[in-house]
Parts: C-alpha cells; structure tokens; sequence
C-alpha cells in the first residue's frame, strides 16, 4: 500500500498544478473581459472558486461530444450526417476551404495531412408539399419536413482533436465570462452611469471580436465595416477606462458578485443539446416509426445573449489534399470566417 501511495502522490500532485494553472488563466482572462473587478475584495480567490464550477462544467460537456469525424468526399457518401450537412462534396470541399483559420493551419504546418476544426451551421426546418409513394400509387402535396443546413463556417482549428477539445473548453468559459459582463451590463439600478456605459461598450466589442463560443460555432465576428485593428484599439482605450474607473466598495463587489453568479451556474447559461432524426438523401424528416432514410444525430449549442444564437456542429477531420487551391473567391464577407 505504501508504494503504491508513494506512485500515485506525484501523479496527484501534477493533476493538482494543472488545474491550479488553468484556474489562474481563466482568473487572468476574466479579469481581462472587466479590469475594474480587480477592485473587489479578494476578488481573484471569489473568481477562482466559481471558476472552478465552470471548469468541471466545461470538462464534462465537451467531453460529452462525439469524436471528431471525417470530412471528406468519401464521407460525404458514407457518412449519413456529413450528406446532410452538404448537397455535394464539392459544397463540403468548398466550406472548409475558404475558412482562413483552416487555410492558414495548413500553411503553418507544411508536413500535415489533415487538420481539425469545429463546423458550425445553421439549421433550419422547412415544412413543404412534396411527393410520397404509398402502396403503389404516387401522391403530391403531401405535407413534409426537409432540414436545411447553410452558413457553414469554421474559425477555429487544429493540429489534433485533444487540442481542439481544449480550445473549446476555453471558449465555453470565456462565454460563461462575458455572459456575466453583460448581465451586469443590463443591470442599470444596480450599476453607476459611467460603469454602465463602459461595460455596455466591452460586451459589444468583445462580441464583435468573436469572444467565446462564437467563434467555434462559426458566428461571424466582424462586418465588413469592422476593422479588426479598429476594434482591437478601441479594446485597449476600454480596458484603461475601466481600469481608471473607481467604483465605491460595495459597487465592486456586486459587480464581483455578478459575475461569480454565472460562473458559479454554468448549465444556466450555456449547454449542448442533442436530436436524433431520421432522414432520406434529400434531408426529408421520416414519419415516426418509419425505417426509411437513416437516423442521424445533430448537436446544438446555444449563444446566450440578446438574441441568443442556436448553430448546429460538428468536430471534424478535413485532408489537405482536398484544400481547393487556385482560383478560390474569398470574399470580403467571408474574410471574418
């Protein structure tokens, strides 16, 4: 008993360090988000027992996610859930290929075969008049649900699925972080003028950077009239008003409270949400108790926000050989992927 205790105390003590290390980074982030918390009494040891709770959270839904999958134009034609995400593999072949964060992973890692990244789309459900066959007669009009998936983007990759599953992690807490931004932002009887405006102005910035989930579910971080020079700027004019802002005592510490409320109820505010549907090759939803089609399972995560955004998702492997080179049109709008 004694050597296999004496084995396992350094082992203890290494996962002890990391999430102590994790801890201090998310701390450090947060306070990035709202420099002024830093006023707060025993504010970093507050923000590191919340986090704590958002972390184990963040852990076990991504966790939860099913492995990354091939994305590719033999999968397109043996994976059912990749055929209804693209009418054709070239519509696949074409998504990931004019994602700048794909492009540039490739560019950087010269030696790679294929990297991962997170596909996000929107999801929308039609109800049409279609065609059916029952018995041996044809009917039309017949009422049907088709799935729509468009806006296909991808703003985050990597050089393995570990990796990627860590950067997600990552984003989720920093979703959990802003969110409690705004929500003090939204509290004006309890929030001075001027912190008000401040904080109202961070939250959108930091939205319009792509903080959070919004990049790996592919929401676009900028518009075309948003230079991201221009927005990093006005961050860094924001973060030396906040932190030049002198708020009274109890002032920081509901701001402090606010946050550390989020942070303490993570599945309040964010979460991963599952539907497993039956389908035929044209994306029409099949009766109840049909065996027709095959059964595919979505995942959605959920935006908070005002209004909140729900996208669809997938972890994915896409090859470098089928990178579409020369001739692509990358357009302005698609330059914020």
């Amino acid at each position: 008993m004694r050597i296999f205790g004496s084995n396992l105390l350094p082992w203890r003590g290494r996962a002890a360090s990391d999430e102590a290390r994790r801890t201090r980074e998310a701390v450090a982030r947060v306070l990035a988000m709202n420099p002024g918390l830093r006023y707060a009494p025993h504010c970093e040891e507050r923000l590191s027992r919340a986090l704590m709770t958002s972390l184990e959270y963040t852990d076990k839904l991504v966790a939860s996610l099913p492995p990354a999958c091939a994305a590719d134009a033999h999968a397109w034609s043996s994976d059912p859930a990749i055929r209804a995400f693209f009418a054709t593999p070239d519509d696949l072949a074409r998504a990931f290929s004019r994602s700048e964060a794909m492009r540039d992973y490739f560019e950087r890692q010269a030696d790679t075969t294929e990297g991962y990244a997170v596909l996000g789309m929107a999801m929308t459900e039609r109800h049409v008049l279609g065609v059916a066959q029952e018995g041996g007669s044809i009917r039309h009009d017949v009422p049907q649900t088709t799935l729509c998936f468009g806006d296909h983007r991808v703003r985050i990759s990597s050089d393995s699925e570990a990796s990627l599953r860590a950067e997600i992690g990552r984003r989720m807490v920093d979703q959990l972080a802003l969110e409690g931004v705004a929500s003090l932002a939204t509290n004006r009887r309890k929030l001075v003028k001027h912190s008000r405006e401040l904080l109202e102005k961070r939250v959108a910035l930091l939205e319009r950077q792509g903080t959070g989930m919004r990049a790996v579910l592919g929401v676009p971080p900028v518009t075309e009239t948003d230079g991201l020079a221009r927005i990093q700027a006005e961050m860094k004019e924001n973060a030396q008003a906040l932190a030049k802002l002198r708020v009274p005592g109890k002032q920081g510490e509901r701001e402090l409270d606010g946050v550390c409320d989020v942070l303490s109820k993570p599945s309040e505010h964010i979460y991963v949400k599952s539907r497993s549907i039956r389908v035929d090759m044209m994306n029409v939803v099949q009766p109840e108790g049909s065996q027709a089609g095959r059964l595919v399972e979505f995942h959605f995560a959920c935006i908070p926000g005002n209004p909140a955004i729900t996208r669809a998702f997938v972890l994915a492997r896409f090859p470098r050989c089928e990178l579409l080179r020369g001739g692509l049109h990358i357009d302005a709008a698609m330059q914020a992927i």
